[in-house]
């Protein structure tokens, strides 16, 4: 509506802001002039030689725009198979950064986003440093983890959840990252929501 598209019919997706503005951004739109002008042919299966209706196709439009809508709406909370950093370490003490490191090179290997906070804050100042970032799931590492092979696991929106090993896990968030859904408590992953049924 309020947009002349002259080549074509066209379907816009629009999407509002955080303050009620209006953005264009999919769209999927028929083009008979570029074809005409390339003048392009297929051969049908009639063997005819017919013009062909070229479709246009932005998932994203302005990719920019699409981004800037998204966090802005989100406030930064991504999802976590969104989130620019899942998983960050905290060691406590120099003695584990070698066991950390050990971690996110195998996390990194599995796909997932992963650091170390290399920082020399206590442990409460990591934690709200890594909280304000939005990172969806930090890792305390301390000398009995890197003892018993495992990450004291807290999470952004749920808070502490314990220990596990460590392969554990990244198995855990690469199902999670996967099947793009969030992680709910270890050992149980979110299912994804179905779409609801057509009514007849």
């Amino acid at each position: 509506r309020g947009v002349l598209a002259f080549y074509g019919p066209k379907i816009d997706l629009k999407i509002k802001d955080a303050i009620g503005r209006t953005w264009q951004c999919s769209t999927v739109q028929c083009d008979f002039n570029l074809p005409e002008r390339f003048d392009l042919e297929y051969v049908s299966a009639e063997g005819t030689r017919e013009r062909p209706i070229m479709v246009h196709r932005a998932i994203f439009g302005s990719i920019e725009r699409f981004f800037g809508i998204l966090i802005e709406n989100s406030a930064g909370e991504l999802p976590f198979w969104l989130a620019p950093t899942q998983l960050r370490l905290l060691p406590v003490t120099d003695a584990v950064v070698d066991y950390c490191k050990e971690v996110a090179a195998k996390a990194t290997k599995m796909g997932l986003r992963v650091e170390v906070d290399r920082g020399s804050e206590r442990l409460a100042k990591q934690i709200r440093n890594a909280e304000q970032g939005r990172i969806p799931v930090m890792a305390v590492v301390g000398v009995k983890e890197m003892e018993d092979r495992t990450l004291a696991v807290r999470s952004r929106k749920l808070g502490d959840l314990g220990s596990f090993a460590f392969e554990d896990l990244l198995d855990e968030l690469k199902r999670c990252d996967d099947d793009a859904v969030e992680m709910t408590k270890m050992g149980e992953v979110a299912v994804k929501e179905e779409a609801p049924a057509a009514s007849e």
